[in-house]
């Protein structure tokens, strides 16, 4: 069920942030191979930012050092984007190098009421893990 979230006055996805060691290649990757487009940039060598649009006004924010603040690694489960068409997007990715680890798939994630999505899952050049999702009709 979607609606406004009345505590957070609307709510929803606005970012993920993500650090990653070769802040060239990740840029060239979101804006070339899945189409995101730099909004605003930030800093100079390790200390570079960039937020990046996803389409539909939530964004990717990608760090340039690979390293959380306390100099350990920083976590990141998945990144999870809108697509209209799972295929076609992760073929984009294959071609450009990425490792596919979950072909383009129809699942039904079990809610109340369940649902129903096409999924893939593909590495960008820094290891993260990227999910395209669609969700299907009933």
């Amino acid at each position: 069920m979607t609606g406004t979230n009345q505590i957070l006055g609307g709510g929803g996805f606005h970012h993920v942030a993500v650090r990653v060691k070769d802040f060239d290649a990740a840029v060239r990757f979101y804006t070339e191979v899945l189409g995101l487009r730099a909004t605003r940039g930030w800093g100079e060598g390790d200390s570079r930012a960039v937020l990046m649009d996803t389409g539909d006004g939530s964004f990717l924010e990608v760090f340039a050092d690979g390293k959380s603040t306390d100099g350990s690694e920083a976590p990141l489960m998945h990144i999870a984007l809108n697509c209209k068409d799972v295929d076609g997007v992760t073929e984009n990715a294959r071609r450009a190098g990425s490792q596919v680890t979950v072909e383009p798939k129809d699942a039904e994630i079990p809610s109340d009421p369940p649902l129903p999505v096409r999924i893939s899952f593909f590495r960008d050049p820094g290891g993260e893990l990227i999910e395209l999702f669609c969700q299907r009709k009933a």
